[in-house]
């Protein structure tokens, strides 16, 4: 299984995301590590095939996503969150 990095504050992100956004992004995250895809999880748009992908969920009218990469093949790199 490929481990999780998380890039500058995308872990304290993601941590102060509502409880089900959390649960959703940890769920698509562990599909990565496992090489599966969460039905939430589309390229991210003007990237091209660069392997950017984001986890979108919305949550009392807000949006909050986290973006990640498997560019590399031993590790699911968490690059955003917001």
């Amino acid at each position: 299984m490929r481990e999780v990095v998380w890039l500058g504050s995308s872990d304290e992100d993601v941590r102060d995301f509502p409880p089900e956004i959390r649960r959703t992004v940890g769920f698509g995250l562990w599909l990565a590590q496992t090489g599966r895809k969460h039905p939430k999880a589309t390229p991210l748009k003007g990237f091209g095939g660069a392997g950017v992908l984001e986890i979108a969920a919305d949550h009392d009218g807000d949006t909050y996503r986290a973006v990640y990469t498997l560019t590399l093949p031993d590790a699911v790199y968490v690059l955003h969150a917001f």
